[in-house]
């Protein structure tokens, strides 16, 4: 039988600490993938949902987007296709709990907001539309034409369509995607933020100068087949555990792993695979060949340090180890970025990166002496201020070396949401190039705007500022995932209007507008019924490859309505049932969609046809597929040059990044085990390399508020217990979203805008009990 919702909230003096494990997944997985679908789902439901997770008849994974193996590539997927937190994450959409109106009868918003956000997501799934009005201390119930009529009326009351803020979650399908921008595109607006401006928009700024395309170059089949996996500012086993089982194989064809990170995760270890006798009752397979323990911010520092290692030894024995003759026929800018590199201040390099030389130098021989390198990141690299930089100088690696376009190399940056990618594709995007706009008008016989919207950080200014009046959410928690958010949460109180298109209750929807909305969404794994008869949707994973998901789950509740009917429903009423895009018949057939986005997106052409395929399609990549750059402003790969830069940190403060737990995806807390890192039961805790804390006059175990310093003053988060752990020298970890207080709004990257989560200077201060 599952569980009820908890109603007692997390009690932080039950937080225990113990010894952090030196292996990820193994039996423990397994068994707590098993007890949270139990607890949830229970056991027919259960077993359901499982079996169909990431199969060819089944549903895509509501949690990250790593790849599933392809036939193509004479790959075949496992019965157990799935991960611990993606068992979990299906849990959760599955989950039999629910929130309805004897809920939001019995909760008064005062009381819901100050509960957790672990209490608010483990309450259970949404069933039918909300509304919280102005003055009111509940939620009520509010029937779909209502609240229809609600959005559009304050829509097309505002003075400009610029006044109205449209975020996006990476969960969104291509279809509702695809359908989402066309809706706020024909309102007038191109104010089209989504979360990966706060994740990847550092990678896409710096791929698209130095290779023509804001994506990897590489596929599952090449993981599988590369001499060297570096892996930076990544921790696999907790973000994308399916990665280790590719990287297993890896190790098995002979691969080495190179890992780069400041704390030494679990999953970059050593990896037991409950699916194989080794990692059931033997050792498991041992991950990292070497482990540099890099310093919080001083990647940018090691990469150009490798970079002039890699040129002084060619020098030493020309055409040994940079690929001349690919350089000299696809790149451009090889010489000046020789001559910035000519010379590096070692002394300096080992400050900012925290490394010795020595070791330095045998990560630079790894790279030298591999044939086929993948360079894999994620957002330890991307949330930094020199994150596009960053990126860039591993690109200069990747051309330098001619690793992009060769089987078994390239440039991997590990996508997080499962379809964040996709909705990228499908034009969300507050600046999507004139051409894709050109194809719009001519597709539609509408006439889109061209002046640029607001990212993730300009709406929040917007709102915080009166400019944006009207915010519509179409999945994710927002208020959750952004940082600064205090500030977060006062610009969108100062909202009319905020609408929240969701699955489960979230902090989202205590933080609201004078005004506010849920609408509840079907998940992922439910069945999707229209008038045509039974539908699907399609993903884009983090290898670019489209791929049909079917729900096949009951739905919890008679009154869910699809993202694609919301998006429909909304637009007649916001733009009149006479506009020229067909939203009716949308609704009713999702073929019709796609044979749209066929038309519209580009590499989607026969988008009906080849997404029927067993596995879908791959879209194209020039640089892979051709080792052709036309989309660079040289067209060629572009070497790009940049100043030496690190994070500088004042005497008595550290570097804080802020992370996930093991036991969490983006914003949704799972449970309160971080088991990986001896964490249990409690979630306040910042981890601080013990010699610091004895520099700092801080005891292990203390209670502490962190304090971040920035320009315009203090952001403080209160009562944090400091845990010893083995993290880099100077640098301290905590876990969003309890940290992301201490991210000043204004602290973001060069070029991308993305907030800096993983360099805040902070101090530690006993707490003051009051």
């Amino acid at each position: 039988m599952h569980r009820d919702a908890p109603k007692k909230d997390v009690d932080e003096a039950d937080l225990k600490v113990g010894k952090p494990k030196s292996y990820a997944a193994g039996i423990p997985g397994v068994a707590v993938s098993l007890r949270r679908g139990v607890e949830q789902m229970g056991v027919t439901r259960t077993a359901l949902a499982l079996r169909l997770l990431n199969q060819r008849a089944g549903f895509d994974c509501p949690g990250c987007a790593w790849p599933e193996p392809r036939e193509v590539d004479g790959e075949k997927r496992k019965l157990a296709e799935f991960c611990e937190n993606g068992a979990k994450a299906v849990a959760e959409e599955a989950t039999r709990r629910r929130v309805d109106r004897e809920f939001f009868a019995t909760h008064a918003i005062a009381d819901l907001r100050d509960k957790t956000d672990y209490w608010l997501g483990q309450q259970g799934r949404v069933t039918e539309p909300f509304v919280l009005r102005e003055g009111a201390t509940h939620y009520e119930p509010i029937s779909w034409d209502a609240a229809f009529d609600l959005v559009a009326g304050e829509l097309n009351g505002l003075a400009s369509p610029d006044e109205a803020v449209f975020y996006t979650s990476g969960r969104t399908s291509n279809e509702a995607a695809f359908l989402y921008q066309l809706l706020v595109r024909s309102y007038g607006t191109n104010n089209l933020p989504d979360c990966s401006n706060m994740c990847h928009e550092s990678s896409g700024a710096a791929l698209a100068a130095s290779t023509g395309i804001g994506k990897g170059s590489v596929t599952l089949a090449d993981i599988h087949h590369a001499d060297l996996i570096v892996v930076v500012g990544q921790n696999p086993g907790t973000n994308h555990p399916r990665m280790l089982s590719a990287l297993e194989t890896a190790k098995g064809n002979g691969a080495k792993v190179l890992a780069v990170n400041p704390l030494p995760e679990a999953g970059l270890m050593r990896f037991k695979n409950p699916q194989n006798v080794r990692g059931v009752v033997g050792e498991g397979t041992p991950l990292a060949d070497e482990f540099a323990q890099i310093r919080l911010g001083g990647d940018l520092a090691l990469f150009q340090a490798v970079g002039h290692l890699l040129l002084q030894w060619d020098e030493e024995a020309p055409g040994t180890i940079v690929d001349q003759e690919f350089v000299k026929s696809s790149t451009y800018g090889y010489e000046d970025w020789a001559k910035n590199l000519l010379e590096i201040d070692w002394p300096e390099t080992e400050k900012a990166t925290g490394l010795p030389r020595e070791q330095i130098e045998r990560v630079a021989r790894m790279i030298a002496t591999s044939e086929r390198t993948i360079y894999c990141w994620a957002m330890g690299l991307t949330q930094h201020k020199h994150a596009v930089p960053t990126i860039a100088e591993i690109a200069n690696l990747a051309l330098a070396r001619g690793m992009i376009g060769k089987p078994g190399a390239g440039l991997c940056p590990v996508r997080g949401h499962s379809n964040v990618q996709g909705d990228r594709t499908m034009g969300v995007w507050e600046k999507m190039p004139e051409s894709f706009m050109d194809a719009l008008d001519r597709e539609f016989g509408i006439t889109v705007p061209r002046e640029h919207g607001w990212d993730t950080v300009d709406s929040i200014r917007a709102m915080r500022d009166g400019r944006g009046k009207v915010f519509f959410a179409m999945g994710g928690n927002f208020a959750s995932a952004t940082p600064d958010s205090d500030v977060t949460a006062k610009a969108l109180s100062s909202c009319s209007l905020t609408v929240h298109v969701s699955t489960k209750l979230n902090r989202s929807h205590v933080v609201h507008g004078t005004t506010a909305l849920i609408l509840p969404t079907l998940g992922r794994t439910e069945r999707d019924v229209q008038e045509s008869g039974p539908q699907f949707v399609t993903v884009e994973d983090s290898m670019s490859q489209v791929h049909a998901s079917r729900g096949r789950v009951k739905p919890a509740s008679e009154h869910l309505i699809s993202e694609v009917a919301i998006v429909c429903r909304l637009a007649e009423r916001v733009l009149g049932a006479d506009h020229a895009v067909p939203w009716r018949s949308f609704e009713k057939n999702y073929d019709l969609i796609r044979d749209r986005i066929a038309a519209v997106v580009p590499g989607c052409e026969d988008y009906n046809r080849r997404v029927r395929e067993p596995d879908g399609f791959v879209l194209p990549n020039s640089p892979r597929d051709a080792r052709e750059f036309t989309g660079t402003a040289t067209g060629k790969g572009t070497f790009t040059v940049s100043e030496f830069e690190y994070p500088e940190v004042p005497a008595g403060r550290v570097l804080l990044q802020t992370m996930r737990s093991h036991d969490q995806y983006n914003t949704t807390i799972y449970g309160l085990s971080d088991r990986y890192r001896g964490i249990e039961d409690g979630r306040r805790v910042v981890f601080v390399h013990p010699d610091d804390l004895a520099e700092l006059g801080i005891a292990d175990g203390e209670i502490v508020d962190l304090v971040s310093e920035w320009r315009d003053g203090d952001r403080r988060a209160p009562r944090f217990r400091a845990v010893s752990y083995p993290t880099a020298r100077g640098c301290a970890a905590a876990y969003f979203p309890e940290a992301n207080a201490l991210v000043p709004l204004d602290s973001v990257a060069e070029k991308s805008n993305t907030p800096v989560s993983k360099a805040v200077v902070i101090r530690l201060e006993p707490h003051q009990h009051s």
